[in-house]
Order: C-alpha cells, then structure tokens, then sequence
C-alpha cells in the first residue's frame, strides 16, 4: 500500500485484502508438529506471513511422488494468496522446485519455491576449491531434475536424514509425535557424514524446511556456514517489504510529494 502526502491531505492507495504481510507461504497438508525454527510456524518469523494449505499435498505425494499432480492445486491456493495481499510466494518443501518456473508464470509475482535456491548464491560466496552441501529429508528422492529446477550443479553433494531414526520418518510418514532430540541427532549425524564424504564442502544448504529448528546446531558442530528455508525466506521477504528507516525520504513521514 502506497502513500501520498499532498497540501490537501494524507491518502492511501488499496487493491488488497490483507496489509501489512507480504510473504504468501504454500503448506503441504501435514500434521506433524511444527517448532518453532519451521516455516510452518509462524512464530518463526519477526513479520506477519500468510499460510494457506494445499490440500492432498502429503509429504509422501510431493517427496516420492514428485508431487504429480498437484500443480493445479498449487496454483490455485499461490492465486488466493495473491488476491488476499501476498507481494511473493514460498512453500514448505525443497522439492517444489520443480514447480518454480510454472507457479512463477502462473501467479505473476516472484516466487522462492525452494531452500535449493540459495546453493549457486552460496557457491559464489566461497573460496577457490570449496563447494555447497545439501542435506535432504530424502536423498533417494531428491534427483538431479530438483537440483537443476533450483539452479543447482547436478552433482552437488547430497546427503540425507532417511537412514536416520526419527526426522525423516516421522516427516514422510507425516506422524503427530516428535522426538525432537532425536531428529537434532539424525541431523548432526548426517552433516558429519556429509563433510566426511566430501572434505571439500565449505557450507551446507537444507532443503527440507522443517530442518530450520536445526541449523544452528549444526553450525556449531560443522563450523561451516549453513543455510535454511528459514535464510532464505528471510532474505525474500527483505526484498518484497524493505525496511523502512526513520529520518530517511523512504519513510512516508517524511515525503515531499
């Protein structure tokens, strides 16, 4: 919403439903529990989201199944969401990359559909000889089609938390009950392996948005940069909604026009 300052008084310029949010956030149809640090809780972020769930869009079906046939859903819940008063869209799935170029095309306002978006930016950050790590909820599902939809490398190393005794299972089966210590152990046990397997990796990217919680855990354990949905949102929204600093000629306050 815009502002206008003139000698005869102050207006305002509408066309939306909801103000104040700009972020549109597409949810998969899940009941598992959301911490906090997960971009299916709202109490994650330090500004006001939409959420708006896709209904029949389970973790089995948009993880295994490739989410085959839901695009139609996908963009009908990122229209809704558009017309409430969401400036850009995200999701709650690494693996909707694959819908990035067709929901973009079809809600016309910029779209952040994966956390596997941040590996070529993470890339350009890093000295000579280093490269970017994903962690996955599953690595026998996420296929080089995922990575190159984000703009990844295909041979980027992956790792996953499938092997592991709590995260992945209780996502993909879309369980009601969480052992949250043992989801944190699968992923530090997972990011060992991954910088054991690869000693050249010098930041790890988490596509799963459910691994936010876990990020700074695994920061401190790998003493490497890592980056999740939770960055990755964070720095989208920073675009859509920039700050406005007080005493500047961006604050209305202080318009001349």
């Amino acid at each position: 919403m815009s502002e206008q300052h003139t000698s005869e008084g102050q207006f305002a310029d509408g066309g939306k439903t909801v103000y104040g949010a700009s972020v549109g956030i597409l949810m998969l149809d899940t009941v598992f529990p959301r911490i906090p640090g997960d971009v299916g809780n709202a109490g994650t972020w330090p500004f006001p989201v939409f959420y708006r769930v896709v209904q029949g869009a389970s973790p089995q079906r948009v993880v295994c199944d490739r989410a085959e046939g839901l695009l139609d859903a996908f963009v009908e819940a990122g229209r809704q969401l558009v017309a409430d008063g969401a400036d850009g869209l995200t999701t709650t799935c690494g693996f909707l990359a694959l819908f990035q170029e067709p929901l973009s095309r079809a809600v016309n306002v910029p779209v952040a559909s994966s956390s596997l978006m941040q590996v070529p930016l993470v890339q350009k950050l890093l000295p000579a000889g280093r490269r970017v790590g994903v962690m996955t909820v599953s690595s026998q599902d996420l296929s080089a089609d995922h990575l190159l939809a984000a703009g990844a490398p295909e041979d980027t190393p992956v790792i996953g938390t499938e092997n592991g005794r709590e995260f992945s299972s209780c996502i993909l089966e879309n369980r009601t009950r969480m052992d949250i210590t043992a989801c944190r152990l699968d992923l530090l046990e997972s990011g060992r392996q991954l910088i054991a397997e690869h000693p050249d990796v010098g930041a790890v990217v988490l596509e799963c948005t459910n691994m936010g919680p876990y990020a700074a855990d695994l920061r401190r354990e790998l003493e490497i940069p890592v980056f999740s949905a939770v960055s990755f949102i964070n720095w989208f929204q920073s675009g859509l909604l920039p700050r406005v600093y007080t005493g500047t000629t961006a604050d209305p306050r202080f318009s001349t026009t």
